[in-house]
């Protein structure tokens, strides 16, 4: 997951909720602070155990290049109310959502986005081929499912959950396993609190199938490449999910864009916000009609 590094909400953004098909889901809707919507809306989509705030530090800069921006959580994360049926949290049905949340807002062509988890949640988006897009971005995300140390800890996540996860249960192995690890890494409290409510928040179904999705997704990057929609693929130097190499070659696969990002690991959005907004501003601009 992405740890933010401040909460406060900059000028331009706002939080909303969206009515959609697949229930109420919460965003953070970012527009320009000075001038109009000149171009297109680009949409945010975060990984397992991620938020709408992963993307804070992204939003205002995003915005000011003239477009609206939207970062979302999805059904059963965080502030998105869940469904207690466990086919709602497939890569396909959570692609699904995200192409109903397009939808709602009415915006017209969108650049879409998936950060990790969320990249095999957007794929789906797009191949699908249900609603207008400009372009697909792949932030620190993978071909397949997650494997090395990041797949085992979902994996051991999937097997403590049971097949029938409770909040009660989500919060003990918050305090027996997280609280301790999270506090040790000396984040101001106010990170550490939100990070405790959003786990806490997760919808418990949601959590397990999520963790057994990231970890067992098949690889569809030939089909996505086929797909022939203008695709970018960005990736932290330092990646520790899935592998610089692995993100390259499914770059090459589907003679995409690539940005590496000097400095960062997993979370540019995180980690290096200036540069990434940078290249995906220049990658939308370059996306749109003339």
């Amino acid at each position: 997951m992405s740890t933010p590094r401040f909460l406060t909400l900059p000028p331009g953004v706002d939080r909303v909720d969206v009515p959609t098909p697949s229930g109420p889901v919460a965003a953070l809707a970012a527009a320009p602070v000075v001038g109009g919507c000149e171009r297109h809306t680009a949409v945010l989509v975060p990984g397992f155990t991620g938020s709408k705030e992963d993307f804070i530090a992204l939003l205002q800069t995003l915005a000011q290049a003239g477009r609206r921006v939207y970062a979302l959580d999805l059904p059963g994360q965080y502030q998105s109310p869940g469904s207690d049926t466990p086919e709602a949290y497939s890569c396909a049905a959570l692609g699904r959502a995200v192409a109903d949340f397009v939808d709602a807002v009415g915006e017209g062509p969108v650049h879409l986005l998936g950060h990790s988890f969320g990249g095999l949640v957007t794929r789906e988006t797009v191949l699908a081929d249900e609603i207008p897009l400009l372009s697909h971005t792949l932030m620190s995300s993978g071909p397949s499912g997650v494997g090395g140390a990041r797949g085992a800890e979902a994996r051991r996540l999937v097997s403590e959950l049971g097949p029938a996860p409770t909040r009660e249960l989500v919060r003990r192995l918050w305090w027996e396993r997280y609280e301790e690890r999270q506090r040790a890494l000396g984040l101001p409290e106010e990170i550490h609190v939100f990070l405790r409510e959003r786990m806490l928040a997760n919808h418990p179904l949601g959590l397990l199938r999520m963790a057994q999705e990231v970890t067992s997704a098949p690889d569809r990057t030939a089909e996505l490449a086929k797909a022939g929609l203008p695709t970018l693929v960005l990736y932290g130097e330092d990646d520790d999910a899935w592998t610089p190499e692995a993100q390259s070659e499914m770059a090459d696969r589907l003679d995409a864009r690539r940005v590496v990002v000097p400095g960062a690991a997993h979370s540019p959005n995180v980690e290096a916000p200036e540069t990434t907004a940078a290249a995906l501003t220049d990658f939308w601009n370059s996306a749109e009609p003339r």
